[in-house]
């Protein structure tokens, strides 16, 4: 099984924090985010993670070099950013013999269990699953209504009066063909210019525990104090 670890943003709404690391490189307990999500690749059998870069490329490579345990990683380059969709769109020939291959954001911090995700997806065989949680402020995300058998029948990025608090977690399984939906025009993004094509015939699978999204100062600072506490329970 293969995976998109995408880590290529440019952390502009976390600076000073950002001035000399990529905010991938933020620790949390001591450790980078992009370390914590490679462990949790490996937990549920990812082989080879593809990581895109573009700010701060070196501080990634080195981390990378020096790190020896599973799973492999390779490292894409992006001079000019291509969006999400566009990471995966240019990937397409890396996963086009994959059943599925999963896609994670690195500056997410969760405890979810990405299993439930791979066994969601391999039940299902579904065009993609993808996850969500119960957000606070929804208007901030992608917005998701299901159906009772967790088909998402409605999907909406950042919409001005929500219809539910559920809330595209970044956590997704896509099977390969769903790529030749990404449009051409760069730079594209899986919320605005992919998801919306896979309603009707994407699930989802629901975050239970911890999980934040490291966009700003001051949800990383909340983070570093709530992930101990979590780990303790």
């Amino acid at each position: 099984m293969k995976a998109f670890l995408l880590a290529a943003g440019l952390g502009t709404r976390l600076r000073p924090l950002t001035n000399t690391v990529p905010k991938c490189m933020l620790t949390i307990d001591d450790r980078p985010m992009l370390d914590i999500w490679l462990d949790a690749f490996d937990r549920v059998g990812v082989d080879e993670v593809l990581v895109n870069l573009h700010y701060l490329p070196d501080v990634v490579r080195a981390y990378l070099a020096a790190r020896t345990v599973p799973p492999a990683v390779r490292t894409f380059f992006e001079p000019d950013l291509l969006g999400s969709a566009g990471t995966l769109r240019a990937n397409r020939q890396w996963v086009a013999d994959e059943d599925f291959f999963l896609a994670c954001y690195a500056d997410n911090l969760t405890d979810f269990d990405l299993q439930l995700l791979v066994d969601a997806q391999t039940d299902r065989g579904a065009v993609a699953t993808w996850s969500v949680f119960h957000s606070e402020h929804p208007e901030a995300g992608g917005v998701v209504e299901l159906a009772a058998d967790g088909r998402i029948v409605s999907f909406v990025e950042k919409p001005r009066e929500p219809v539910s608090d559920l809330t595209n977690a970044g956590m997704y399984a896509f099977k390969p063909g769903v790529l030749d939906q990404i449009p051409a025009k760069l730079p594209s993004d899986i919320g605005y210019d992919l998801l919306p094509c896979l309603v009707g015939r994407a699930y989802a699978v629901q975050v239970e525990g911890y999980f934040r999204d490291i966009g700003t100062a001051d949800s990383y600072y909340r983070a570093r104090k709530e992930w101990p506490v979590r780990a303790a329970r």
